[in-house]
């Protein structure tokens, strides 16, 4: 049985990371004190060298001052500066997977990651800080080394407890804070949870001893500032001497350092109650940030009510050994890692990691359902979203059920039922890893395994890779017409036709389309899936000629959806009316449409949906008169096409429309200018060229760009087949 590597306890366009959110700066929650002379030598260090390493022992501040600089330095990188938090990636696997998030990649298709990653790199000015590397260093060292190598504008800023000691690497290793910057921190923190003026006098001499005698370790510090909510900094002094004694652990040989802050962390862990230790040794399990109801169910019970896990979180809380994040969306908690690792080693000595670890595990499989469920529902955006938020826990919980033989198959569970996520979400590199990993191991054909193939299927189909597909989607069917599993039959049946339309078998496509939707109202099916089949119909019935049949499909998918609050099939179902509407004529119904569309797969972060939506767009505005506008949406989509997989798939039927705006951008602008604008559209972010195109530019102009944009008559050709010949095959549950 293989089993999942398994470092210290910690955890693609790119989704927010845990600690970041789009690898973005965070924002100082508190003010920033000291380190002035730590900050220049960073500065010089990083305007003469390529690869810094911030190093220190735990608890010292390198995060801190690390996005410090950053932030001080961030206008000096034409490209910004990018953070990559890694303290919850345990797979080494998975490491170029958060860099590339932390970078804002997105890459649908089936080349390696690494390889979309020093590919968006290589000619990109900006600093990039890699924060929590420790249990990664083997794999962070040579990943680093090729990319400072293929990558000449890039700069890396590490922060961590060791060097990675590859060559070109330049440490800076960052001391305790010097006394008056420990006692100022101290104080700051002090009156955060108990107001009052500063320390003067004698009181003030007590807290500068305090500060020598934990160091200056700032992690310590705020943990002895969070006692003064209850006790005097003189108390405070007096228990820590306490239990410098009866706490002090590891070698004698150990840094002084290390043995302090141990101190302090066992000196926190000493003063809480027997219900506080027990709920921070619980919360060790999580990876990155968790809510309220997760606590609750995973932390309670055995010694710990659920009905009290509230007060006592909010005592843990109040001395810091919880730290609170609010979002839009909620409160959401965080123990520091320095703190979980903690709290793992008293929940193993009380022999109950595994399970604390399983109830974990069954939280977020429950979580994993109920979001799917949601997703066909008004619910559907929150549940994006919080799947975006657990990801860290989601995939703790797939490798815990990875490493015994006998729960494979909850693993293949959650990762097929992440299939939304996966395909809706812009995540259909990982989704590919982790789906590809499950199914290695055995777990027989039950239907855990089979969905979680024609979820690799599907997967395989988006990101262009036919063979993979095929060979998944024919095990799924094969296998469940062996089991008698209907479900996994018709959803292979259904990927199967998605795979020749995106391959322009019309025919075929139409066939197996039918079948599937005929299969899915046999076993009453009603979802996402079954809509997206009928969507899917009416795009091989449109490219057939029969555009009255095709939106006719699709109106009724558009008022299934509407009446379930459905709205990520509704966006290609909209789609594929802009199409009809602007075959017709119709230019300002079908740019209505595709604003719709494109709205909601941006929001979904469908970079498939989106990119289809920006082709069909580029060719609404140069009908509508605006070529120079339409060749700038052009080359914004030739730019996002390698991150999703073969451009419209290699299809003619879908390169048709994007032929055609060529076509008449060109003739209107002329060669040399239309090839410059869409080289400025390539330059052009995502969010920006969303924006223009759903703003509607038709008739401005491109800052900058002089000619009138030419008037383009008409419609789309294509070579269509009599309606009567595309009738055959659209069986399926009425809607």
């Amino acid at each position: 049985m293989r089993r999942p590597q398994r470092p210290s306890p910690v955890p693609d366009d790119a989704q927010p990371p845990p600690a970041y959110g789009h690898g973005r700066l965070p924002a100082e929650l508190n003010a920033f004190v000291g380190r002035e002379r730590e900050l220049a030598r960073l500065e010089a260090l990083l305007g003469e060298a390529r690869l810094v390493t911030l190093a220190g022992v735990a608890g010292v501040g390198k995060t801190r001052c690390a996005t410090r600089i950053a932030a001080l330095l961030e206008k000096r990188y034409c490209d910004g500066v990018r953070i990559a938090g890694l303290s919850d990636v345990r797979d080494p696997e998975l490491l170029d997977h958060a860099l590339a998030e932390a970078l804002g990649i997105t890459d649908h298709t089936g080349k390696p990651p690494r390889t979309a990653l020093l590919e968006y790199c290589a000619e990109r000015q900006l600093l990039l800080v890699v924060d929590g590397f420790e249990h990664l260093v083997d794999a962070c060292a040579e990943l680093l080394q090729e990319l400072l190598r293929r990558a000449p504008g890039v700069r890396v800023l590490t922060a961590g407890r060791r060097p990675l000691r590859v060559d070109g690497e330049h440490v800076c290793t960052l001391a305790p804070m010097t006394d008056e910057d420990a006692v100022e921190l101290f104080a700051l923190r002090a009156r955060a949870v108990r107001p009052g003026p500063s320390p003067a006098g004698a009181e003030r001499e007590t807290v500068r001893e305090l500060c020598r005698r934990l160091d200056g370790i700032p992690l310590a510090l705020e943990l002895a500032a969070g006692r003064t909510r209850v006790l005097s900094a003189e108390q405070v002094l007096q228990r820590l001497d306490d239990r410098f004694r009866l706490l002090t652990g590891g070698s004698r040989s150990a840094l002084p350092r290390h043995q302090t802050l141990r101190t302090a962390v066992g000196w926190s862990h000493e003063l809480c109650t027997s219900e506080e230790r027990l709920l921070w040794a619980r919360l060790s399990v999580f990876a990155g940030s968790f809510d309220l109801e997760a606590v609750e169910y995973v932390c309670g019970g055995h010694g710990l009510p659920a009905e009290s896990v509230l007060d006592v979180l909010d005592e843990l809380l109040a001395q810091s050994v919880v730290v609170r994040e609010d979002a839009g969306t909620g409160s959401r908690y965080r123990l520091l890692e320095t703190i979980r690792e903690y709290g793992a080693q008293w929940l193993e000595a009380a022999g109950d990691t595994e399970r604390i670890r399983r109830r974990h595990r069954d939280w977020y499989l429950g979580l994993a359902t109920w979001c799917e469920l949601d997703w066909f529902s008004p619910r559907q955006a929150q549940a994006a979203a919080r799947a975006e938020r657990e990801l860290p826990n989601l995939r703790r919980s797939m490798e815990c059920s990875m490493e015994s033989p006998q729960e494979v198959r909850l693993a293949q569970y959650l990762a097929g039922a992440l299939w939304f996520y996966w395909a809706g979400c812009g995540r259909l590199a990982e989704g590919r890893h982790w789906l590809e990993q499950v199914l290695e191991e055995e777990s027989g054909h039950d239907a855990s395994r089979l969905k979680a193939l024609w979820v690799l299927g599907y997967v395989a189909v988006l990101q262009g890779d036919t063979v993979a597909a095929v060979a998944a989607l024919l095990e799924c069917r094969e296998a469940g017409e062996l089991s008698g599993d209907a479900s996994a039959v018709a959803y292979a049946v259904h990927r199967t036709g998605c795979l020749a339309l995106v391959t322009d078998d019309l025919p075929r496509a139409e066939e197996l389309l039918g079948e599937a939707l005929v299969r899915y109202g046999e076993i009453g099916e009603l979802n996402s899936h079954v809509l997206m089949a009928r969507v899917e119909l009416a795009m091989a019935v449109a490219f057939g000629g029969d555009l009255a049949g095709a939106a006719e499909i699709c109106r009724e998918v558009r008022e299934v959806c509407d009446d379930h609050g459905e709205r990520w099939t509704r966006s290609y179902a909209l789609y594929v009316l802009a199409y009809v509407a602007l075959e017709d004529g119709r230019c300002g119904q079908a740019r209505r449409m595709l604003r719709e569309s494109l709205s909601a797969a941006h929001t979904f972060h469908d970079l498939l949906g989106t990119v289809l939506s920006l082709e069909l767009t580029a060719l609404v505005t140069v009908v509508e008169g605006d070529a120079a506008e339409a060749a700038v949406l052009q080359g914004t989509a030739d730019r996002i096409w390698p991150s999703v997989g073969l451009p419209l798939f290699g299809s003619a039927f879908y390169g048709r429309p994007r032929a055609r705006c060529a076509e008449l951008a060109r003739a209107a602008l002329g060669g040399a200018r239309y090839e410059e604008l869409r080289r400025d559209g390539g330059q052009l972010a995502t969010e920006a060229a969303v924006a223009r195109a759903a703003g509607g530019r038709a008739g401005g102009r491109t800052p900058g760009e002089g000619e009138e944009g030419a008037s383009a008559p008409g419609t789309v050709p294509d070579a269509r087949r009599p309606a009567a010949s595309r009738r055959k095959g659209r069986g399926g549950p009425e809607l």
